[in-house]
Formats: structure tokens, C-alpha cells, sequence
């Protein structure tokens, strides 16, 4: 039986790409941000054809993110899939223990540590994929350096389009550094999509999570994509994304940095 661990699996597109798999016969780790939340919805999810199992932690908690990738280790010794699909949209700045902005905590900082953390149980795979959902906002986003915490000027939109352009500069290097493995990574723009976070954060509705979950599940499953790593895709179809998402310097001083600014918990 396949793995797969899908973050922010309790709510909206990442409980339907969690159904999605488990319907299709796979082992569900979700994740969702509390113990209780994990262990009801994955009581909700449960399915004859494939197997459920709660995982937890709070991304906005650095050390809850380790915790959470020795739990994912202690359950399965190889791990297929790594669904990074946990976001958030933030309606007022705030800054997590370890100073980082909460947006790009959650959103970029958390996928960033568990994958590292995860590299054992992914190399231990036969083929495997992490899948990093990204958005179409980022190609209005930039990076800079000295302000990577948003201390001096910060916006909701900011935040959260910036941590969806750091999304898939660390895709694209992280293809790079697992080249050598059979385990690939891919990023997707999962359409506008009628959740919790697009009602809050754009004030809008959009299209179900079953159609959002749809490239998620197509990243994760397709035979088309096994030797395909560090691309963009939308509606399920690689597109180029914005220029400085296929910057290669920039998501080298994003890694560093990132290893830098993680060191404690790596």
C-alpha cells in the first residue's frame, strides 16, 4: 500500500486530494494543525479501500513541524508522497516565536523544515514525489532579503503571494538537489477555488475542492509525471511560471538562507 502524507488535510483542498488518495487504496497520513482535529477528521475519512492515519502539528511552531515529521517516521519507513498543501492567509501581521511572519511560517518556513526532515523516508521510497502547492499570485511577488520577516512593510496580500513565489523557488532547487535519487518534486497552482482562505482572504467563492485537489491528485499519481521534477503546473499542465520563480540565484540564497534561519531545528 502507497503513502502519503498530505498537510492541512482537515479543511478544504487538502481533505479532498486526503479522500481523493485514500479512495484509491493509499495509506492517508493527515495532518491537521491539533491532535483532536487530526483524529476526528481522519475518523471522518475513514475508508474501506485505504487506510487513514492522524498526524499533527502546528506549522506556525517550529518544533511542533520536527514532531511532526518523527511521527510521519515512527508510522511508515517509506514515505511515496509528500502532499505540502498547508496555508494560510493572514488578516493582521504577526510574528511566530522564532520571529518569522506567520504567513511565510506556515506557508513556506514549515513545508521547508518537514521536507528536509523527510528525506530519509522519501529516499526510502521507490519513486517519490512531493507535490508543493503553490499559487498564480506569486508572479507578483519579489524577495527581499532584509525584510524576508516583513518587519518594515507588510500587507496580507504580500505576505501570502510571496510565500507562494518562495514555494516554487524551493521546488526548483530542490529538484536540483534530489536529482540524484528517484524522488522528484513538483509545484501547482490549484485554481480559484471556494475555501475557507480564498473567502477570507480575496472575498470571493470560486470552483469546489474536489476540482482544487484534482492537480494535487494528478502530481501525486500520474505515470506521466515519474521523471518529470521541478515544474509548474496548472489545470494540469506544465506552465512556465513568473520570471523570478525560475530565478536559479535567488532560489539558491532562498535555500541558504532558509538553512540558515532553520539551523536550530535541522
Amino acid at each position: 500500500m502507497q503513502s502519503v502524507l498530505v498537510t492541512g488535510a482537515t479543511d478544504g483542498i487538502g481533505r479532498a486530494t486526503a479522500h481523493g488518495l485514500v479512495q484509491r487504496g493509499w495509506h492517508v497520513l493527515m495532518h491537521g494543525r491539533t491532535e483532536a482535529r487530526a483524529r476526528k477528521q481522519a475518523q471522518k475519512l475513514a475508508d474501506a479501500n485505504g487506510k487513514v492515519t492522524p498526524v499533527w502539528g502546528d506549522f506556525a511552531v517550529m518544533k511542533e513541524v520536527v514532531d511532526l515529521a518523527a511521527q510521519v517516521k515512527s508510522e511508515i519507513p517509506a514515505l511515496d508522497v509528500l502532499v505540502n498543501n498547508a496555508g494560510i492567509y493572514a488578516d493582521r501581521q504577526t510574528f511566530n516565536a522564532d520571529g518569522f511572519e506567520m504567513t511565510m511560517a506556515v506557508n513556506y518556513f514549515a513545508p521547508f523544515l518537514l521536507t528536509q526532515h523527510l528525506f530519509s523516508p522519501l529516499i526510502a521510497a521507490p519513486a517519490a514525489r512531493i507535490v508543493n502547492v503553490s499559487s498564480m499570485t506569486h508572479s507578483g511577488a519579489s524577495l527581499d532579503f532584509d525584510d524576508l520577516h516583513f518587519e518594515k512593510h507588510w500587507s496580507s496580500y504580500t505576505a501570502y503571494a510571496t510565500s507562494k513565489l518562495a514555494n516554487i523557488l524551493f521546488t526548483k532547487r530542490l529538484a536540483t538537489e534530489i536529482k540524484r535519487t528517484t524522488a522528484t518534486t513538483n509545484a501547482l497552482h490549484p485554481g480559484v477555488i471556494g475555501t475557507k482562505l480564498l473567502r477570507q482572504g480575496f472575498g470571493m467563492g470560486g470552483g469546489s475542492v474536489e476540482d482544487g485537489a484534482r492537480c494535487s491528485l494528478f502530481l501525486a499519481t500520474s505515470p506521466k509525471l515519474a521523471s518529470v521534477s521541478g515544474k509548474y503546473f496548472v489545470d494540469c499542465r506544465e506552465e512556465k511560471p513568473a520570471a523570478k520563480a525560475r530565478d536559479e540565484r535567488l532560489g539558491s540564497k532562498l535555500w541558504d538562507e532558509s538553512l540558515s534561519l532553520l539551523g536550530d531545528y535541522l
